[in-house]
């Protein structure tokens, strides 16, 4: 029965990290295959936990080291993406970046922004998720 339940209602999960630097600049991402500007993340892996899925997606989109343990903001239901998926979202201080992000397959662009200067294109998204860190906006439980 739980083979069945999973091949009927499978789940995806995936991280956000929502990382700053010492200057309080928040790092963004711009994909290659989606328009708009992103915080750093992915799927969830199997045998992966959520942090680890969390500090794997930052290296590998800009080079990124967490400095300190993340810090859990919200669990949101992404209805946009599927009916089973949801994004785990994490507030990460004092992100340090070994070497700026070079653009390949996957990253067209990347770097560092102040919150009250944000590039365009952001994903109105990724816009609400900064608010709500600011305590600007309630925390809405959908990405």
């Amino acid at each position: 029965m739980q083979g069945v339940h999973l091949l009927s209602r499978p789940m995806t999960l995936g991280v956000r990290g929502a990382a700053f630097d010492g200057e309080g600049r928040i790092f963004l991402v711009r994909h290659t295959y989606l328009p708009g500007w992103y915080m750093p993340g992915g799927g969830v892996d199997p045998g992966e936990t959520i942090e680890e899925a969390l500090h794997r997606e930052c290296a590998e989109e800009g080079n990124l080291r967490l400095a300190a343990p993340p810090e859990l903001f919200a669990v949101y239901y992404n209805r946009a993406a599927s009916k089973h998926d949801h994004v785990v979202f994490y507030r990460c201080d004092g992100v340090t970046q070994t070497e700026p992000k070079r653009p390949d397959r996957e990253i067209a662009e990347s770097g560092f922004f102040a919150p009250d200067d944000l590039p365009q294109g952001i994903t109105d998204a990724t816009r609400r998720r900064i608010e709500e860190l600011a305590g600007g906006r309630a925390v809405d439980p959908y990405w």
